[in-house]
């Protein structure tokens, strides 16, 4: 069967694998449909070694089907009581081994998904599952002031959901000038500016009652998200760390009484359904968000793209 896999930093190759051998219980066997680009990807296909879960060992990042984790397909095999063979699912490939004609996946990271919205949007749902389970995580948005360090296609998302999710004012913080696009996002004010100048500019009536850095991979942006939150706020921290330590102002934290909040996301088959009741109930939001598709024979294309910040760029999908 056809995979890619890396075969130096910023460069896939297509290879022929065998097909997986027999399953084990909780997994499920997918035809791929499509795949998401996610922002974890980058780093190892830069050549960064260790940032992400799949990349444990030295030669991680040669295994087929590197780096891909958001996936989309029918399951061919199962040895799940939740998922049956002809079924779309959408969510993790739990080996971050997606680019490839088969994927083995565990389950519980799986979840059904409405056939009417083809795979490109499809694979969409499990970043708005991620966020919709962060969102969880924070006080109630309803009246908040809400700043998004990062307008890429996580914290455009984030935008977009705290919007539908009543906050009072949504600030859309990036270098990259995304004006063009981010009313579709629900984003209220767009502040073309880097974290630590946009900081630099808050005036102390203005500050965010809840600031979410959407970044990831470098560890500034964090210090700049607690400086920016209002007494009493809350910041979250959405991203794959690329340190182990992050450092931040204790003193900022205290005198503030500021809750500092991250995690991975969990009851992942939960998410991902509610993820596709939000995608129903918000019909524009898919079109907006997947704005470049590319055949499977395309992935070098869609990762040089994801490489390159564009501002009419959010996500891409990559479709069999």
């Amino acid at each position: 069967m056809w995979a890619y896999r890396l075969i130096a930093p910023y460069t896939f190759e297509k290879c022929d694998v065998p097909s997986p051998g027999p399953l084990t219980d909780g997994q499920v066997l997918l035809n791929f449909c499509a795949a998401g680009v996610c922002g974890s990807d980058l780093p190892p296909f830069r050549g960064v070694r260790g940032k992400i879960p799949g990349d444990r060992g030295p030669s991680a990042a040669e295994l087929p089907g590197f780096p891909i984790h958001e996936i989309a397909g029918e399951v061919i095999a199962s040895r799940h009581d939740a998922h049956a063979v002809g079924d779309l699912v959408v969510g993790w490939a739990s080996g971050f081994d997606g680019l490839m004609q088969q994927v083995v996946a565990g389950g519980d990271g799986l979840a059904s998904c409405d056939r009417n919205l083809g795979p490109a949007h499809a694979v969409a749902l499990q970043p708005l599952a991620c966020v919709l389970y962060a969102v969880e995580q924070l006080p109630p948005l309803a009246g908040l002031h809400v700043a998004v360090i990062g307008q890429g296609s996580i914290g455009l998302l984030f935008s977009y959901v705290a919007q539908a999710f009543g906050a009072r004012r949504v600030t859309g913080v990036d270098p990259v000038d995304r004006s063009a696009i981010a009313g579709r996002f629900g984003v209220d004010e767009v502040v073309r500016a880097t974290s630590d100048r946009w900081v630099s500019h808050l005036a102390p009536g203005d500050r965010p009652d809840v600031v979410i850095e959407a970044v990831g991979h470098q560890v500034a942006t964090l210090g700049h998200a607690v400086e920016a939150a209002a007494p009493g706020g809350t910041v979250f921290y959405f991203g794959v760390p690329d340190d182990d330590s992050y450092p931040i102002s204790m003193r900022t934290m205290l005198r503030n009484n500021l809750t500092l909040k991250s995690g991975v996301t969990l009851e992942r088959r939960r998410m991902l359904s509610a993820a596709g009741e939000f995608a129903r109930q918000h019909p524009d939001l898919l079109p907006a968000y997947v704005t470049h598709t590319f055949g499977v024979g395309e992935a070098q294309a869609a990762f040089d793209l994801a490489c390159r910040p564009v501002p009419d760029r959010v996500k891409i999908a990559i479709v069999a």
